[in-house]
């Protein structure tokens, strides 16, 4: 279970949006988490509290690959980013960091909403509204992933594969 308050950010945010490039020429997560979504919410990174979750539109993680994006989120506590469309890279650079994303319809959220999440039914409820939002389901190994903390903490739980996944 997952807690938090919902942020909500609209279409089309960036990973550019989400960290600044002249912020990822350092690997001081700290520096990254300050300036979590500067550009567009000046001060972000002083409303957010960790489990509190970054609530979007379509397209969220859009423009360049760059993993620092979802790292960011990830230090910063962000418990879930919900959206109902990721870009695919980010997508997949979040949930292998352990950052659970949630695609679901997003338009009966609200900023400030109370929301929790669990992952094990794959069920959101808005605690402000009394809603309990449908989401996409992820497939198991997602769920595993996410469980384990992210793709590395997975692998070595489950170190009898090698690289190229033979037993």
């Amino acid at each position: 279970m997952i807690q938090g308050r919902a942020h909500i950010f609209g279409d089309n945010i960036n990973t550019d949006y989400i960290i600044a490039g002249k912020y990822t020429k350092t690997l001081d997560h700290t520096v990254w988490v300050e300036h979590l979504f500067e550009d567009i919410s000046p001060g972000f990174s002083k409303k957010i509290q960790p489990g509190d979750f970054v609530v979007a539109g379509r397209n969220f993680g859009c423009g360049s690959s760059r993993e620092q994006a979802p790292v960011a989120l990830k230090y910063a506590g962000v418990g879930a980013v919900l959206a109902k469309s990721f870009a695919r890279i980010f997508f997949r650079n979040a949930i292998n960091l352990g950052v659970p994303v949630i695609v679901c319809n997003t338009d009966d959220i609200h900023d400030l909403d109370q929301l929790r999440i669990d992952l094990s039914t794959q069920r959101i409820f808005n605690l402000t509204t009394n809603q309990i939002i449908p989401m996409e389901p992820l497939p198991d190994v997602m769920i595993r992933i996410l469980s384990a903390g992210g793709l590395t903490p997975y692998l070595k739980q489950h170190k009898s594969f090698d690289i190229s996944g033979r037993r």
